[in-house]
C-alpha cells in the first residue's frame, strides 16, 4: 500500500511538472485567485481578492497606500502564505511554500529595490545565484546568454561587462527584468518599475514592458502613475482597503479611477470634470454664434 501511494504521488508530480512546462498558448489563463485573504494577527491586509492573469497581457494593480498591493505581490511570489482562498496556476490549484516554489512554477518577481549588486557587472547580476557550473564558471556561455536576453529586450546597455553602478535607472531595471527572464517564467511581477525615473528612462521601461508582453508572458505591474498604467496596461485592477474595487480599462477616465482608488466621488478631479462639462456648452454656443 505504501509503495502504491508513493508511486501515485510520483506520477502526480510528473504530470504537474509537465503541465507547468507546457508551452503557453496566447490568451491562456495562467493564474487565477479566488477569495484570497491575508491576516497579520488582528489586522486584515487582504479580504476576498479575485484576480485573473492571462498570457500576453499586462494587468496593472493600483490602489492607495495600504490598499494591499505589496501584500498581494508577496503572496504571488511565495513570500507570504494566504490565510484563505485559492491560487490556481494553469488550471490546477497550487500552494506556494516559498519563493522557490513560485520560481519553479514560472512566477518571477522584480521588486522595487531591484536587488542588484552595484559592484558586479551586468552578466554577474543576471546570473546571480543561477551561475552555470558554479565550481568553474562558464563565463563565455553566460555572456552570450546575457547578450541574447538583452538584445531580445532591445536594451540600451553599452557592455555586459559594465558595472551596474555606472548604469542609469532604466538600464538597471532592464538588467533586473533580464535576470527574471533567465528562468523562462510564465508570469513576471513588477513592483513600481518606473518609480523615481526620469521621462526618458520611464519611456524606456514602458517599452521594455511592451516587449515582455510580446514574448507571451503575463505581466502584473504595480504603479501609482496613472499615465504609465494607461500606456501599457490591458486591464487595471483597483484595490481599496484590501478588497477588490473594480476592473477598469485604459480608456477609463481619471475621475473613475480616482473615485475607485480613494472611494470618494466628490474630490478635486470630479469637481474639475463637472466644471469643464458646464463650460463646454457655453463655449460651443459662443463658437457657433461667432461671425466668420
Amino acid at each position: 500500500m505504501m509503495q502504491s501511494a508513493k508511486t501515485q504521488t510520483a506520477k502526480r508530480q510528473i504530470v504537474e511538472t509537465q503541465t507547468a512546462s507546457d508551452p503557453v498558448r496566447p490568451g491562456e489563463l495562467l493564474l487565477s485567485l479566488r477569495g484570497v485573504s491575508k491576516q497579520f494577527g488582528a489586522v486584515s491586509a487582504l479580504t476576498g481578492i479575485d484576480l485573473d492573469i492571462h498570457a500576453g497581457e499586462v494587468v496593472a494593480l493600483v490602489g492607495d497606500n495600504g490598499a494591499g498591493k505589496s501584500t498581494l505581490v508577496k503572496i504571488l511570489s511565495g513570500v507570504h502564505r494566504p490565510t484563505g482562498g485559492t491560487l490556481s496556476f494553469r488550471g490546477r490549484e497550487v500552494s506556494l511554500g516559498g519563493p522557490g516554489d513560485a520560481l519553479e512554477l514560472g512566477i518571477a518577481t522584480v521588486f522595487q529595490d531591484l536587488a542588484l549588486c552595484e559592484n558586479l557587472d551586468v552578466v554577474a547580476n543576471i546570473y546571480l545565484g543561477q551561475e552555470r557550473n558554479p565550481w568553474r564558471l562558464d563565463e563565455v556561455a553566460m555572456e552570450l546568454r546575457a547578450w541574447t536576453l538583452l538584445t531580445e529586450l532591445s536594451a540600451r546597455i553599452p557592455s555586459v561587462r559594465e558595472a551596474v553602478a555606472s548604469l542609469s535607472g532604466g538600464q538597471r531595471q532592464t538588467v533586473a527584468i533580464a535576470r527574471a527572464l533567465l528562468l523562462d517564467p510564465k508570469i513576471i511581477l513588477l513592483d513600481e518599475p518606473t518609480a523615481a525615473l526620469g521621462v526618458a528612462q520611464t519611456a524606456e521601461v514602458l517599452n521594455l514592458i511592451e516587449r515582455v508582453r510580446e514574448r507571451g508572458l503575463g505581466v502584473v505591474m504595480i504603479s501609482h502613475n496613472m499615465e504609465d498604467v494607461r500606456a501599457v496596461a490591458d486591464r487595471i485592477a483597483v484595490l481599496r482597503l484590501g478588497r477588490n474595487n473594480g476592473i477598469f480599462y485604459p480608456d477609463a477616465s481619471n475621475q473613475e479611477l480616482v473615485g475607485a482608488i480613494t472611494g470618494a466621488s466628490d474630490n478635486v478631479v470630479t469637481r474639475r470634470a463637472a466644471r469643464r462639462a458646464r463650460q463646454d456648452p457655453a463655449q460651443q454656443d459662443t463658437t457657433q454664434g461667432a461671425t466668420p
